[in-house]
């Protein structure tokens, strides 16, 4: 029985159903005393609620590894955080805590591996992408033709396209690594310090397009689940995209209002757009929807899915929307205030 948790459950469901039955009779077959109908009734009744006691107590004993390896997957599932459940069962709860054990244990080395690989190889990409850029920035310091220019800009929007997808999966990486491990906390978040730092990364692209980025910041600051640093991340890539689906000599719209008690912010621009019914479209990974952008920049087809992972894993929501074909986009993200 030792080992066998069903034998376990049989044994007590057992106890508890005939143990006062046996006891009763022990009581009237036995005893050397009359005893009226109260007093077996009386005695059934304590005999009764003691047996049910003593067998919920012994229920509540065998459920208890299923409950800490119910509770310990949860942990894992929602945070990534797990405490090794204890080794001293030896039935099949025993055995199924010490197979969650090691199932996690060589999920999370698989996890390590793989991102370590992740991270070497994208060391080495970085280095291949960043050899057409200095050669592109080489040729720009000397003052080329209009057309040199040209070609020289585009090789250079290439390269950082090709940094930009690499970073992209390094900071995926690092986000589920050190944001999801720890219980998410309200950060203070500055917006108009984010607003600066954003327009800071995206100046160069805005000046090459002569696109123009107008910023409303309606609130100073907010108490958020979502790292500063994350939220500069999406932002950067949610303007890159929006310039490089945006015409020449246009203008982008960042917003950050407040209103029925939710933070928005909003980044609405006025190119290519795209068919409502195929927003959802955008946000998968390297998704079919990916394209040039109005001066044949290349699309990596992963930049909106990382951002809406981001936003999602830090309590937020991250939508698109738009009128139609040429008639612009608003991406907005919006938090619980």
């Amino acid at each position: 029985m030792k080992k066998s948790y069903a034998s376990k459950f049989l044994f007590v469901a057992f106890v508890g159903i005939h143990l006062p039955l046996i006891m009763m009779l022990f009581f009237i077959l036995y005893g050397n005393f009359t005893v009226s109908a109260n007093t077996i009734f009386i005695f059934s009744l304590v005999v009764t609620i003691v047996a049910s006691g003593i067998t919920l107590f012994l229920l509540k004993r065998l459920i208890k590894p299923i409950g800490l390896a119910s509770t310990a997957l949860e942990e894992y599932r929602k945070d990534r955080t797990f405490s090794f459940l204890p080794a001293k069962y030896y039935d099949q709860a025993g055995l199924l805590m010490r197979n969650i054990n090691e199932t996690i244990q060589d999920n999370e080395n698989f996890i390590q591996e793989k991102q370590d690989l992740i991270y070497l190889l994208s060391h080495d990409l970085k280095n291949f992408a960043g050899n057409p850029q200095s050669l592109a920035m080489l040729i720009l310091e000397e003052n080329p033709s209009e057309s040199i220019k040209e070609l020289a800009e585009l090789i250079y929007q290439s390269g950082n396209q090709q940094f930009q997808y690499i970073e992209n999966i390094i900071k995926l990486l690092k986000e589920q690594d050190e944001v999801l491990k720890g219980p998410v906390e309200n950060k203070t978040i500055r917006f108009y310090s984010v607003v600066a730092y954003v327009e800071s990364q995206v100046a160069r692209l805005l000046k090459i397009k002569r696109i123009k980025l107008n910023t409303f910041i309606e609130v100073d600051k907010l108490k958020l689940k979502i790292d500063q640093e994350l939220l500069i991340r999406v932002l950067v890539n949610l303007i890159d995209n929006a310039i490089k689906f945006s015409f020449p000599d246009s203008v982008i719209t960042l917003r950050i209002y407040f209103e029925k008690e939710k933070l928005y912010v909003a980044v609405m621009d006025h190119g290519i757009g795209f068919e409502q019914s195929k927003s959802e479209e955008l946000f998968k990974k390297f998704t079919m929807m990916s394209q040039l952008g109005t001066s044949n920049e290349a699309s990596t087809g992963i930049g909106l899915y990382l951002c809406r992972k981001i936003i999602e894993k830090n309590l937020g929501r991250l939508e698109a929307s738009s009128r139609g074909k040429n008639k612009g986009a608003i991406f907005t993200i919006s938090f619980d205030g």
